[in-house]
């Protein structure tokens, strides 16, 4: 079940690549594939039970690559199942959404559809070939998405300084890779077997190495600062739909790889470097808000938000490391971490939704150039503000939910994560200076004549939010999905 998940989407997205359908035809082809790929991610969630000691469910092994022991090794846990079900979502989101495509729909479905068997396919890949395979595989679909279906008037370099920057950062995960399977004894790239191995814990300066190869590779994805600068002009650039899906699922595969590999494979190496990794993602939190702030374009302020937002990830999983803290921080600072991958996910997915709504209409993203919408644009202006709102993490959407386990969890390991905490006010600063500056106020600039949302565009932002919302309100079958995986986590870490 799980290989059908990860592959059916490539399966179609071959069909509309070799079949010349009609685009109308394409465009529900693509809706359909990812509404039933989705259905199948809900009865997996449905249907899966924590293994006991910590296992993976739903596992699945077939011989690949046998002299290097690599093999097409997939599973899930309590870690990679919620950013499954997030990826399952948020595709399903943007080809509701992309029903009012027009620009070259087919291939356009195939791209995505393609792009997101490769977001599946590293969320379930438990050997380190595989996971570099796909990791590598979604730098080519999201180049292409950026380059063939941005609006910016320098799409192409900003695909290229995008595939220019996370490709360097997949050659130093790669270099990694490799030197996990050289200190292995006898040598693989299972993911698991590493793991019960911890191949470099009585080597740590070469285990000091590596894990610094896996930080960077990583931290590039992520992105942290300062490896960062490639993220502001793709969203700038890139479509509605490209930046949602670069948002809410491809940059959760950095700090995805961190809990996957980097933290229980390398214990010895992940705790030396903790105080760095809190460092790391102080920063990252505080400077994305403040830079966040100081934005005119509302889609590169919600991309500097992320920027923030990603930081109390990586905040989180650096406090994990200090093995001389309580063990039940740890814990809730892992489980904070995942369940802000999966709500920034959810209103950052929302927020460029409705930015690629702003463009569309308008052909601007400059924020003084649309005042007064809640006038002209009611419904758009109550979809925004709700998603800012969530975003900022107020009381009752999933934000608040993850970043109060965050910083209950790292402040617990250790009081410096205070110093992140100025983040969460700025960015409600900046959330409210946006609302102020478009929504409210007499209609004027490019606000008047604004033909509000749609139901195609509606849709999906509204789905997005309503399970921002749902989290918010009864989290507990989210965090008993990940509670047990970050105790098992925690431990590895400890050893």
């Amino acid at each position: 079940m799980l290989s059908l998940i990860i592959f059916l989407p490539l399966a179609v997205a071959a069909l509309l690549a070799v079949v010349p359908v009609p685009d109308r035809v394409a465009r529900w082809a693509w809706a359909g594939a990812t509404a039933a790929d989705l259905a199948l991610v809900v009865w997996l969630c449905a249907a899966y039970e924590s293994p006991a000691g910590g296992g993976l469910a739903f596992e699945q092994r077939v011989r690949w690559i046998p002299t290097v022991d690599s093999s097409y090794h997939v599973g899930v846990d309590g870690l990679s199942l919620p950013l499954l079900a997030l990826t399952a979502v948020v595709f399903a989101a943007c080809a509701v959404y992309g029903l009012r495509e027009q620009q070259r729909p087919r291939a356009l479905a195939a791209l995505f559809l393609a792009l997101q068997t490769t977001c599946l396919g590293l969320f379930a890949a438990q050997d380190l070939i595989l996971f570099f395979v796909f990791f590598d595989l979604s730098i080519v679909g999201m180049y292409a998405a950026i380059g063939g279906w941005g609006t910016g008037r320098n799409a192409g370099r900003s695909a290229l300084q995008f595939f220019l920057y996370t490709f360097l950062g997949s050659l130093a995960l790669l270099l990694g890779f490799i030197g996990l399977f050289l200190a292995a004894d006898p040598h693989t790239f299972d993911i698991p077997t590493l793991i019960a191995a911890a191949p470099l814990a009585d080597a740590p300066v070469a285990g000091g190495f590596v894990l610094a190869a896996l930080l960077v590779g990583l931290a590039i994805k992520t992105p942290t600062v300062p490896f960062h600068t490639w993220l502001p002009p793709a969203h700038t650039d890139a479509s509605a739909i490209g930046s949602a899906v670069l948002a809410a699922v491809l940059l959760k595969m950095g700090t995805y790889g961190f809990v996957r590999i980097a933290m229980p494979v390398l214990p010895g190496a992940w705790q030396a470097a903790a105080w760095v990794v809190i460092a790391v993602g102080v920063v990252s939190a505080l400077y994305g808000a403040l830079v966040a702030l100081a934005q005119t374009d509302v889609k590169r302020m919600i991309a500097y938000t992320s920027i923030n937002h990603m930081g109390y990830v990586v905040l989180a999983v650096g406090a994990a490391g200090l093995a001389g803290s309580g063990t039940a921080a740890r814990e809730l600072a892992v489980t904070g971490a995942v369940t802000q991958m999966v709500s920034h996910g959810l209103t950052t997915g929302a927020l460029f939704l409705l930015a690629g709504v702003l463009h569309d209409r308008t052909g601007s993203y400059a924020m003084r150039d649309h005042g007064g919408l809640a006038r002209t644009g009611p419904v758009f202006a109550g979809l925004f503000g709700v998603a800012a709102f969530a975003s900022l993490g107020i009381p009752a959407f999933s934000g608040f939910v993850a970043e109060f386990q965050v910083f209950a969890g790292s402040a617990g390991a250790t009081a410096w994560a205070a110093v992140a905490l100025p983040g969460i006010l700025i960015t409600a600063a900046l959330f409210l200076r946006a609302v102020q500056l478009m929504l409210v106020g007499p209609p004027g600039g490019r606000s008047i004549g604004f033909a509000d949302v749609r139901a195609v565009e509606a849709v999906p932002v509204v789905t997005l939010l309503v399970l921002s919302l749902a989290i918010g309100v009864a989290p507990w079958p989210l965090l008993d999905l990940i509670a047990p995986a970050a105790e098992t986590l925690v431990g590895l870490v400890s050893r």
